[in-house]
């Protein structure tokens, strides 16, 4: 891919052209600017310290459910200086720093799987056209739209991964983790690959976050840590099809959130038979599938942990799903690149992801709100769910190969 000489410029061109599209719709069309989750981290982040952070909603463009400010105190704390700013500005400067955080996430990518081969000049050529596609996979296009703070997260994951220092790859998942709550598990990343230190540092600096946020509004940082951190349905309506966590696919399918409280025997349970059950099957699969690996094969047992947590998290949004940007990119380049049946796998991600799916079947939603919906739709919605329940068992299945296949072959030709 990205081998001709001309093919820098072309690809410079697509992405040039990517940014300016994405550019003029912000800034020309009637809904360019609604960036809904930015627009909750400017004038959320404005009422810290005063009591209030967590009764904020936003509205303006959600009549049918004011947003809240849904992050840890710390969110605040790092998005607070922004409201000082005009909105349009600020709005502008994310665009494109998310442009840079992707390209920077594709250059990582690369490195993680071809090593050194990555500094070689086809691979920059390649990482501008990746990054224009990804500007179009819907994680990303909906990242853009709701001005949400995705890809500047996965960057810190990644920078965290490809560091060796312990303490500064803690700091960065640890930090990442206290904007939201989503890159903790990348805690369990460290585990695999028995980096104890990065593991205990992101801990400590999550809880540093804490003390920060405690320190500077301690009543607001009560109150998330309180009774708001495990209300799901504070964050949103978990059926939505725009929930594409375990939780919500099974809700859908089952016509009721799979994740409620039950009654056994007079007992009160916290969370719904269905969903525990299959998260207890999820994690087996994720365990045997990052056994499926290659030891050194840093960039697929990243994978396979981060798909995990959008699984196991009780909400997922689509934009959540940044991730499958790598994703192609390790089964486009990856030691198992010559498997059988990776580009099934690879092809269903990426039309999955071109398409969107979700936010195609998100028009056939009457109401976000309510669950039950026809069978076809609700299996429709699993798409996500479904393809990493497939992409595990693959990894599984393809593990009889792994002593057939050199460890560091990757791309050379």
């Amino acid at each position: 891919m990205w081998t001709a000489p001309r093919a820098r410029p072309i690809a410079a061109s697509l992405l040039g052209l990517s940014v300016l599209a994405r550019m003029l719709w912000m800034l020309l069309s009637p809904n360019g600017m609604n960036l809904v989750d930015l627009h909750v981290y400017v004038y959320g982040a404005a009422s810290l310290g005063s009591g209030h952070l967590y009764d904020f909603t936003y509205a303006d463009k959600t009549p049918d459910f004011p947003l809240p400010f849904t992050y840890p105190t710390f969110a605040a704390v790092v998005f607070w200086p922004l409201h000082f700013l005009p909105f349009t500005l600020v709005a502008v400067v994310w665009l494109l720093l998310i442009v840079a955080a992707l390209y920077a996430v594709v250059r990582i990518s690369m490195g993680l799987i071809l090593g050194d081969a990555a500094h070689e000049s086809r691979w920059y050529t390649a990482a501008l056209g990746w990054t224009a596609l990804g500007l179009w996979l819907e994680p990303v296009r909906t990242t853009i739209d709701y001005g949400q703070v995705n890809v500047f997260l996965m960057l810190a994951v990644m920078l965290a991964v490809r560091s060796a220092r312990w303490w500064w790859s803690g700091l960065l998942v640890g930090a990442a983790a206290g904007v939201k709550l989503t890159p903790a598990i990348t805690g369990l990343y460290f585990l695999t690959q028995r980096r104890w230190a990065a593991a205990v540092a992101s801990a400590v600096a999550f809880a540093a976050t804490i003390g920060l946020s405690f320190v500077i509004s301690s009543d607001e940082t009560r109150t998330y840590f309180g009774p708001l951190v495990g209300d799901a349905n504070r964050i949103g309506p978990v059926g939505s099809v725009w929930n594409q966590s375990l939780r919500g696919a099974l809700s859908r399918i089952l016509g009721h959130d799979a994740g409620a409280p039950w009654q056994l025997a007079g007992h009160r349970i916290p969370f719904g038979p269905w969903w525990i059950a299959w998260v207890v099957v999820v994690a087996v699969l994720a365990v045997l599938a990052w056994r499926a690996l290659e030891p050194d094969d840093r960039m697929g047992a990243l994978l396979v942990v981060q798909l995990l947590g959008l699984m196991v998290s009780p909400i997922s949004w689509s934009h959540h799903w940044v991730w499958l940007l790598p994703l192609l990119l390790w089964l486009t380049y990856g030691p198992l690149r010559t498997a059988v049946g990776v580009r099934v796998v690879a092809g269903y991600w990426l039309v999955n992801a071109l398409i969107g799916v979700p936010w195609v079947l998100s028009f056939a939603q009457p109401t976000i709100w309510k669950i039950s919906r026809p069978g076809v739709l609700a299996w429709l919605g699993a798409v996500d769910v479904i393809g990493v329940l497939g992409f595990y068992s693959w990894l599984i299945w393809t593990r009889r190969d792994r002593f057939g296949m050199h460890a560091g072959s990757y791309v050379t030709a």
